[in-house]
């Protein structure tokens, strides 16, 4: 227990540190190879924070435990949207600027829905994977018209600014490319190891886990990088890696995972944790939309974010006590 417990620790450090090496990397070595900067943060920045639970996934799929990749990737999405947003709204309220991120709201939301049509059956299968990474494609390609056509857009001000600010020589970009990506590898399979043996000795489910422990952990980035990009006053990054972040996760990381290995899912996990995310969806396009006027999450807005995690949380350990597994 305690080795299991060292490499979570070690794990999500690695993990975390080899995120934003790799990110860095891919966004400074794309913007040498001519990439706009709405692009880079559209694609590198906003899918690339999400390199982590597609990781942790895709071997959590090959060895043998599929509901850790899909409480991972639902789980992260949950707290991206309550803790995330929540805590960055609290620090300062997110204002939305940007046209793309005002698009690409409702389109989560229906990405959100569609998931729930898959799963309602019963499980992720071969077929429900193939369309998913069918949708990484249609999605990618979207990125890339939307910011061939939006090149004034407030997003990509604010991803020039920063790339700027993170200059580097595109030798050294290429090294932590490389280097991240190998670290990510190498701290996901530590992860995972650590999470299936803590589940196995405590008799709790590796959904569970998935949801809670380890979605945590894989969103720890995406935390970090709200929190700086407010502070900067860079709102739309802020709210714009939250929003790719998640729509990545619910294509590329369950897809991988369901390629790999069918996914079974429960009648709970469908009433309990796809409700709370699709909830959360849904407040998140309300809160950030800006029907009439721009967009923004407040502070009182964020706090309710927070209380409804904690609420969450609250109810799936009383669903864990009150149902053993």
């Amino acid at each position: 227990m305690t080795l299991a417990i060292t490499a979570i620790v070690f794990g999500f450090a690695l993990l975390v540190y080899s995120a934003e090496r790799f990110v860095e990397g891919a966004a400074i070595s794309a913007r040498y190879g001519g990439m706009s900067s709405l692009l880079i943060g559209m694609l590198i920045v906003g899918f690339g924070t999400s390199a982590p639970e597609m990781m942790v996934s895709v071997f959590a799929a090959y060895e043998g435990n599929p509901n850790i990749a899909l409480g991972n990737a639902y789980g992260s999405n949950i707290i991206n949207i309550a803790l995330v947003l929540g805590l960055t709204a609290l620090i300062c309220p997110i204002m939305v600027s940007s046209n793309i991120v005002r698009k690409e709201l409702p389109l989560l939301l229906l990405l959100v829905l569609f998931s729930g049509w898959q799963l309602s059956d019963g499980e992720l299968s071969l077929a429900d994977a193939s369309v998913l990474l069918i949708g990484v494609v249609c999605l990618v390609s979207w990125s890339i018209y939307s910011a061939r056509n939006n090149q004034d857009d407030n997003l990509g001000v604010e991803i020039k600014e920063e790339l700027v600010s993170h200059d580097m020589s595109l030798k050294r970009a290429l090294f932590w490319l490389i280097a991240g990506l190998v670290l990510l590898l190498l701290s996901a399979k530590v992860l995972v190891w650590g999470a299936v043996t803590i589940a196995q000795s405590l008799g709790v489910s590796d959904l569970v886990i998935g949801l809670t422990v380890i979605a945590l952990g894989t969103s720890l980035p995406e935390l970090a990088a709200s929190i700086a990009a407010v502070r900067k006053g860079e709102h739309d990054i802020a709210i714009g890696n939250v929003i790719g972040s998640n729509m990545f996760n619910l294509l590329a990381v369950v897809g991988l995972a369901g390629i790999i290995r069918p996914i079974p899912v429960t009648s709970e996990f469908l009433s309990r944790d796809w409700s709370a995310m699709a909830l959360l969806t849904l407040s998140l396009l309300i809160m950030a939309y800006g029907f009439r006027k721009q967009g923004r999450i407040n502070r009182v807005e964020g706090a309710a974010l927070l209380v409804a995690y904690i609420a969450y949380n609250a109810y799936l350990a009383y669903t864990v006590v009150a149902v053993p597994v």
